[in-house]
Order: C-alpha cells, then structure tokens, then sequence
C-alpha cells in the first residue's frame, strides 16, 4: 500500500519574489528586537507573514482586511510550516545534524520569501482600502487586530503588539527606500 501523496499546488505562472514587502520584511529582520517579537507572536499562534503584511499596509496608509487568498494559507501550511517544523525537529547544537539543519534554515527562507510573493499579490488586489489615519503605529496597530489568529488578543498581547507596532513603524521610517 503506498501513501497518497499530496497534489502539488497550483502556483501562478509569474510571482514577484523581489517586491516591496520582502524589503520590508528584510529591513524588519534586520532589527533583532522587531525580529525576536514577531517570533513571539509566532510562538503564541500568529502568522509573521500576516504581520509584515498588516505592517507594510499600514505603513502605506492601507487598510489590512485579514482576508488572504487561499494559495498564501495553503504554502504556509504545506510548506513554509513543514520546513519550519522539520528545522524545528533537529536539535540545534548537534554537530552531525548541523548541515542538514542549516540547509533546512535556507530552504526555509526560500519558502517565506516565495509566501510573501504569494502575499504581495493577495495584498495588491484583496486590500485595496485607503486608510484614514495618519499616525503610522496606530494604523499598524488596526492592521494587527486584523492579523490576529483570535479576534480578542489577549491582554498581555496588547503591549507586545504596541511595542511592535512601534517598532514597525521605526523600520519604515529608518529606511531609505519607499515600500512602493
């Protein structure tokens, strides 16, 4: 009996890996402190694709509707998540595994970076809404409520997601190059 594998996923022919919310997401990641809080939040059930993408909305004065196109969740799922967890497995300092764990690491960037082009499509046609206001953090803040795994985050997110916010406004005031 042989195990059903599963179909591949239907991809689009042209996807744009190198677009603004991967610079994004690159210049957040060169913040150890932005990068160890979204990590958090991951820890705790969010999405850190979903975050930059509330991020960078925010940032371009964009509204985040939470909605995602189908082909984002289904390549976190199937194979952003199971890279991710099959790293997760190794133990990190086993030195007969630590190739095999770094060569985990860099396909796994690959797959976040191939996630976030899924994303940047989703977010180019599924959030078109212009937002209101025009303080940065609190336009971040609104996209993360709309990020969130739970409609309700929890009390003690509520100043992790504040420092975040901050935090992501930061970057897109440190960098140097427009998101657009």
């Amino acid at each position: 009996m042989t195990a059903c594998q599963p179909e591949p996923l239907n991809l689009p022919v042209t996807m744009e890996p190198d677009n603004p919310l991967w610079r994004y997401a690159l210049a957040c990641w060169r913040n150890p402190g932005l990068a160890q809080g979204c990590l958090e939040l991951q820890k705790q059930g969010w999405s850190v694709t979903r975050i930059l993408c509330a991020a960078w909305l925010g940032v371009n004065g964009r509204v985040f509707t939470g909605i995602e196109d189908a082909k984002v969740t289904e390549w976190r799922d199937r194979v952003t998540g199971s890279i991710r967890s099959a790293r997760k497995s190794i133990p990190r300092h086993h030195e007969d595994c630590r190739q095999l764990r770094e060569a985990l690491a860099s396909a796994e960037l690959q797959a976040e970076q191939t996630e976030l082009a899924l994303a940047w499509q989703s977010i180019m046609t599924l959030n078109p809404e212009t937002g209101t206001m025009q303080d940065t953090t609190a336009a971040i803040l609104q996209n993360l409520d709309a990020a969130a795994p739970a409609r309700t985050p929890e009390p003690d997110q509520m100043n992790q997601l504040h420092t975040l916010a901050a935090h992501l406004a930061d970057t897109a005031r440190g960098d140097s190059q427009p998101c657009l």
